[in-house]
């Protein structure tokens, strides 16, 4: 139900189109970390690109879109409707006591129109923009760095082969902020020093980030670290960020690189590299070759954040330290001894991953990690759990026709005395990879 508009608090999010799954937890979560209470104007949903929104004043809007990677842009609502005319009626009722601030002699604006789901040409736009004289702006017109932008936006569907002949919304308010997607493309791939096969997407690792609330001064591990994508997010956001990784000739630079027609990494390819290239080296704690099974960490409720993509056993091995056979390292190999390794289970590394956080991190602290799954397989009261860890929300990011990831989201509620209290992974996770394979021989 779409309740009335309050003038001052009535905000409009435009998200850009993608990663809609991730859209409410985003919200969620940074407005919990800024304490910021809302209420919705209308229930939201994932099929439109924006949500309708009351917060107490403007000053909250832009907290929100200092932090956020997926709102494009956030606007003061002033008006909404489903036609032209009726959204044109509704601006005329808008109290003058309202718009007088904008309508001095000396306040500069313009006025932009823009659609969704259909191209207009640009007379059609400048139409659109004289017929809002009646609202008087009495100040100059002023393109760029103007005192108030203004936005008419016409919302056609999401789908542009079947757009309507006339819009399904309109839209008209003041602009008030846009969003951190800049930072995506400044972290991009493309140009990045150090990269694998499995480096997290820029823009879903600062979405990671902000699901895990990380602020200036938080301390962040990501035990399965790899080159280090979710670090140079964290280390964005102002997190002191470290890592482990099992995979020596990874950490070291020396692994087989994954660009094309690449043949051999450079020199000085390390997490350390990307660090540096992108201004972060300040945040950079370290990353250690290490065993996550085998935690190496002295001090318990250590961390403020565990965020990790953990092995699947897709593209990446999914191994920990051990043998099959028991036997005893002569004391004159020890110390160049290089330990086997033994099969690891995606359950078992859950698992050990929910054991982890509940005694490495602090009260309160947050762990967000990827789980895949089987469509046919998945159930959401069999998502992992912990005694000491409460679920705050999930995501799915769709893998394959059969199979998809999700990005869970957890809070540790108390300590883990003794390490007695063990968490629980779906039995499912365990063959993920053997009925993954299965699947693409099929399709092949």
């Amino acid at each position: 139900m779409t309740k009335v508009l309050n003038y001052g608090r009535s905000f409009l999010l435009w998200y850009a189109h993608d990663f809609y799954n991730f859209r409410l937890q985003e919200l969620y979560s940074i407005t919990k970390m800024f304490n910021i209470s809302f209420e919705w104007i209308e229930e939201p949903t994932t099929n439109d690109p924006f949500f309708l929104i009351n917060f107490p004043s403007p000053v909250d809007v832009q907290k929100i879109m200092s932090r956020t990677v997926l709102i494009k842009s956030a606007y003061e609502l002033w008006a909404r409707s489903k036609t032209l005319s009726e959204l044109h009626n509704n601006l005329r009722i808008v109290p003058k006591t309202f718009l007088e601030p904008y309508c001095k002699e000396d306040v500069s604006f313009k006025v932009m129109v823009e659609t969704f789901g259909k191209k207009l040409s640009k007379e059609y736009k400048v139409e659109r923009i004289d017929e809002l004289v009646f609202l008087g702006f009495e100040g100059p017109i002023k393109l760029k760095d103007p005192d108030h932008s203004f936005l008419l936006m016409e919302y056609y569907g999401t789908d542009r082969n079947y757009a309507p002949e006339l819009p399904y919304d309109l839209f008209f308010g003041r602009w008030i902020a846009d969003g951190q997607r800049f930072v995506s493309q400044k972290i991009n791939l493309k140009t990045r020093k150090f990269i694998g096969n499995t480096t997290m997407d820029p823009l879903l690792s600062l979405v990671m980030a902000n699901m895990a609330r990380i602020q200036s001064g938080d301390i962040v591990l990501d035990p399965f670290v790899g080159t280090g994508g979710l670090l140079v997010a964290a280390a964005h956001f102002g997190g002191y960020v470290l890592g482990t990784d099992i995979d020596y000739l990874m950490l070291h630079g020396k692994a087989k690189p994954s660009r094309l027609n690449q043949k051999k990494r450079e020199p000085d390819e390390c997490v350390l590299s990307n660090m540096k290239q992108y201004g972060y080296e300040s945040q950079y704690l370290d990353v250690v070759v290490s065993d996550a099974a085998l935690p190496l960490w002295r001090h318990q409720s250590f961390f403020d954040v565990i965020i990790t993509d953990p092995p699947y056993g897709i593209r990446e091995s999914t191994e920990r330290i051990g043998s099959e056979k028991e036997y005893k390292i002569p004391e004159h190999l020890a110390l160049n001894h290089i330990p086997s390794k033994v099969t690891y289970s995606l359950q078992e590394i859950i698992e050990d991953l929910l054991d982890f956080s509940s005694r490495f991190l602090k009260l309160n602290g947050r762990l967000v990690f990827w789980m895949p799954s089987f469509n046919a397989h998945f159930n959401s009261e069999q998502l992992p759990h912990h005694p000491c860890l409460k679920l705050l929300g999930y995501c799915k990011q769709a893998l394959t026709g059969h199979s998809s990831r999700y990005l869970i989201t957890m809070e540790k509620i108390k300590e883990n005395m003794n390490a007695t209290e063990k968490g629980y992974a779906p039995e499912t996770a365990s063959d993920f990879r053997k009925k993954y394979f299965e699947q693409r021989k099929k399709v092949v």
